[in-house]
C-alpha cells in the first residue's frame, strides 16, 4: 500500500450552481449509519469529516442501506443526533432524498406517489427525524415513472400508468422553500429526458430549477457521459456524483479474489452491479496504470472524477474512519494527462462494466 496523502492541506470548494452556497468537493455519504455503522460511528465521521474541511453531508429518508423496515430512517435520525448534540447545524449543507415508487418500500409510505400530500409528509418527517428546522437540498431519490435506473443501462419500453405530473411536483417543492422548510431542489438517479423535463416546467412556469443530480459516476460507470453531461453543462446544473469507488471495488481492497471481513460486497453480496468478469479486468488495469504513476487507485479513482468539469462535488461512503481520511486525502491529487490518457484506453476496453 502506497503511503497517503497529507490530509493537512485545505479542502477545496465549489458552489451550488445558481446558488452562492459554498460546498466542500468531497460530501461525506451516510447510508451506512444505522447498520453497517452505530450512531457513535456516525458521530466520529462528521465530527472528522468537519474537523478535515468537509461541509456537505448526504442522506435520504430511506437509509441506510440495504433498505429493510427495522432500519428504515436510521440514517437521519443519527445524523439529527449529532445535531442536536453539537449544535453545529449553520456549519453544514444538508440533502437528504425523498424516496418514489416502483420500489416496493410499502413502508416508507403508504403512497409511494409523488404529489402534494406525500411530498409534504416525507419532508416533515425528515426535518424531525434530522431535528432541523431546514433542508439545504432536497432530492427525488428516483424517478416515479418507470424507466431506467440502478443498474439498467437502456430504456425499456414497457407499460407505465404514470402521468406528468411534474409541473405540479415543482409546485409543492416551490410552496416548501417560500416556507422556509426546503432551499434548493435536485434530482438523483435521473435521465436526460426526467431532467429536462424538470428544466422545462421550472422555466415555463417560474417554478424551483433542479440545480443538481445525483448519479453514479466512476470509473466503472461513466454512462452520465452519454446525454446527461451536456444536459448538465448546458443548464448549469451540477452532479453529485455517488458511488465513486463502486461499493469499494475501486479502493481495491477486492483485487485477486480477496473478500474482507465487513467489506459491503462481502456482507452484501446481492450488489452484483460492480462483480462482474468485466468490471474484475478493468479494476485490475486501472490498478496498474495507478501503481505505475504513484498512486494508489483510490486516489486515482477519486481525483478522476474530481477533474470533471461537471461534477460539483464527489460524495464518498465510509465504514471506518480510516476510510475517510484516505478518501479525504485524495483531494489535492491532479492526474497528469500520460494517466488520463491511460484511463481511457481502459475505457475503451470495458465501456462502463458496472452501469
Amino acid at each position: 500500500m502506497l503511503p497517503l496523502r497529507s490530509i493537512d492541506c485545505d479542502m477545496t470548494f465549489t458552489t451550488l450552481p445558481n446558488t452562492d452556497i459554498k460546498i466542500s468537493s468531497i460530501c461525506l455519504g451516510t447510508m451506512t449509519y444505522g447498520q453497517q455503522n452505530s450512531e457513535a460511528d456516525g458521530h466520529s465521521q462528521i465530527d472528522f469529516a468537519l474537523e478535515k474541511g468537509i461541509n456537505f453531508i448526504d442522506t435520504a429518508e430511506m437509509y441506510s442501506v440495504p433498505s429493510r423496515e427495522a432500519t428504515y430512517g436510521a440514517t437521519e435520525k443519527i445524523i439529527g443526533s449529532w445535531l442536536k448534540k453539537s449544535g453545529r447545524r449553520s456549519e453544514i449543507v444538508l440533502a437528504t432524498k425523498i424516496a418514489g415508487a416502483n420500489r416496493g418500500l410499502a413502508y416508507v409510505r403508504d403512497d409511494l406517489r409523488y404529489n402534494e400530500a406525500t411530498i409534504r409528509l416525507s419532508v416533515e418527517k425528515s426535518l424531525t427525524r434530522l431535528q432541523t428546522d431546514y433542508i439545504d437540498l432536497y432530492q427525488l431519490h428516483w424517478p416515479e415513472r418507470k424507466s431506467n435506473m440502478f443498474g439498467q443501462l437502456g430504456f425499456a419500453i414497457q407499460d407505465d400508468t404514470w402521468e406528468d405530473n411534474i409541473q405540479s411536483v415543482l409546485k409543492t417543492l416551490q410552496d416548501l422553500i417560500n416556507e422556509g422548510k426546503i432551499r434548493h431542489i435536485g434530482l438523483s438517479n435521473e435521465t436526460p429526458w426526467g431532467l429536462m423535463r424538470f428544466l422545462e416546467e421550472s422555466k415555463k412556469h417560474q417554478l424551483p430549477k433542479t440545480i443538481t443530480i445525483q448519479n453514479p459516476y466512476s470509473l466503472l460507470n461513466r454512462t452520465f457521459e452519454i446525454g446527461l453531461s451536456e444536459v448538465a453543462y448546458r443548464e448549469n446544473v451540477g452532479l453529485l456524483a455517488y458511488s465513486p469507488l463502486g461499493f469499494g471495488v475501486l479502493s481495491g481492497k477486492f483485487l485477486n479474489g480477496a473478500k474482507p471481513e465487513n467489506a459491503r460486497l462481502t456482507l452484501f453480496p446481492n450488489f452484483a452491479r460492480y462483480s462482474s468478469e468485466q468490471t474484475k479486468s478493468a479494476t485490475e488495469l486501472y490498478h496498474a496504470i495507478a501503481t505505475e504513476n504513484g498512486l494508489t487507485l483510490t486516489e486515482m479513482a477519486l481525483a478522476f472524477i474530481r477533474q470533471q468539469a461537471f461534477v460539483t462535488s464527489t460524495i464518498i461512503g465510509v465504514t471506518t474512519l480510516a476510510q475517510l481520511q484516505e478518501n479525504i486525502a485524495t483531494h489535492s491529487v491532479v492526474l497528469s494527462q500520460k494517466t488520463l490518457s491511460a484511463i481511457e484506453t481502459v475505457q475503451q476496453q470495458f465501456p462502463n462494466p458496472a452501469p
